[in-house]
């Protein structure tokens, strides 16, 4: 069986998007992909419930159940839930467009005979790697995957294939004028605005589940030690490494990032909006256990000025155009391909 839901491409899959970019986080917008099926104003065609063992062939070349069973089994694991039955024929009906879409470019790229270094593709695997962390969290998710490191590169290669080839292919297309950003911004001002927020680090001591009062107080106790600490003029970022139990900023210090009102437990969020930047707060004590809080930064709530998100603005027009036009480049490829579909 030849694979077509390559590693790489599951991630092409599920990157689609059309919606606004997340401007008003200022986090950069991910890159938009090219393979997004296509929305139908009518109920899709039911799906039969046993999928039978092709289920559509692209000029020839065989697209099977499990291509397409494997290619949603990814979506859902990557949605964390299974797909809602009564969305079973869209979903299934869009995927398998999406593959179609993939055939085809994989074939047009193949016959144009577009060729990529391989030291680019060495590049393009490291920057793989460099994701996980570490080579063994690696080597272990291709393993569950099934998914070999020969295979995984000639995914890799597959997928800059088709990269190079749009390039060419859609050449300007995908460009966006400074006043087409100015006029996204302004049509879309609703996205571009800011709750007020802070920036905080913390040093949490975790109370130990079930803990009867004793181990509590014990606890509270070993909390007011290192708060002593942090009175005293010790390094909140050192005290944090040292101390606090919290896995996922401890080893940055305790920093939290930005955040706004609705996004950490009531207590938290109470005492880190009521202080000052550069303030510590006492100890806080919320479900996780005791909290030592320190703000860097306060920001009232604002509309963000332009300039601060121009580049993710063009970003995401980019490549919404690259999306567009790469459906119409796809949809001139099977008007003149053979495409079957059996379900």
């Amino acid at each position: 069986m030849t694979r077509i839901v390559p590693f790489i491409v599951i991630l092409v899959l599920t990157a689609c998007s059309r919606d606004v970019p997340a401007a008003a986080s200022s986090e950069p917008v991910a890159p938009q992909t090219a393979l997004t099926a296509p929305t139908a104003d009518s109920p899709p065609a039911p799906v039969p419930a046993e999928l039978p063992e092709i289920v559509a062939r692209v000029n020839g070349e065989t697209i099977s159940r499990a291509d397409l069973e494997s290619a949603v089994a990814e979506l859902e694991a990557r949605a964390g839930q299974p797909v809602p039955p009564d969305q079973r024929d869209r979903v299934f009906r869009g995927v398998l467009d999406q593959l179609i879409g993939y055939r085809l470019l994989k074939q047009e790229s193949v016959s144009r005979k577009i060729d990529v270094p391989e030291t680019e593709i060495d590049a393009r695997i490291a920057e793989i790697r460099s994701q996980f962390p570490s080579e063994e969290v690696f080597a272990q998710t291709l393993e569950s995957r099934k998914v070999t490191l020969a295979a995984l590169r000639a995914d890799a290669r597959e997928g800059m294939q088709i990269d190079a080839m749009l390039r060419t292919e859609l050449g300007s297309k995908t460009s966006v004028t400074p006043q087409q950003v100015t006029e996204f911004y302004e049509q879309n001002p609703g996205e571009f605005q800011q709750a007020e927020r802070v920036r905080a680090s913390h040093i949490l001591v975790r109370i130990p589940e079930g803990a009867d009062p004793a181990a509590k107080e014990q606890t509270r106790a070993r909390a007011a030690e290192i708060l002593k600490e942090v009175k005293a003029g010790t390094d909140f970022a050192g005290l944090a490494k040292q101390h606090s139990e919290d896995p996922g900023s401890a080893p940055g210090g305790g920093d939290l990032g930005y955040f706004e009102r609705g996004q950490m437990v009531g207590p938290f969020e109470d005492a880190a909006f009521s202080l000052a930047p550069a303030q510590t707060s006492d100890l806080v004590e919320s479900p996780f256990g005791y909290h030592i809080i320190k703000v860097a930064d306060k920001q009232a709530s604002r509309t963000i000025p332009i300039a601060d998100v121009r580049p993710q603005i063009q970003e995401y027009l980019e490549g919404r155009n690259r999306e567009q036009q790469t459906e119409a480049f796809v949809g001139t490829l099977r008007a003149k391909g053979k495409v079957e579909i059996f379900i």
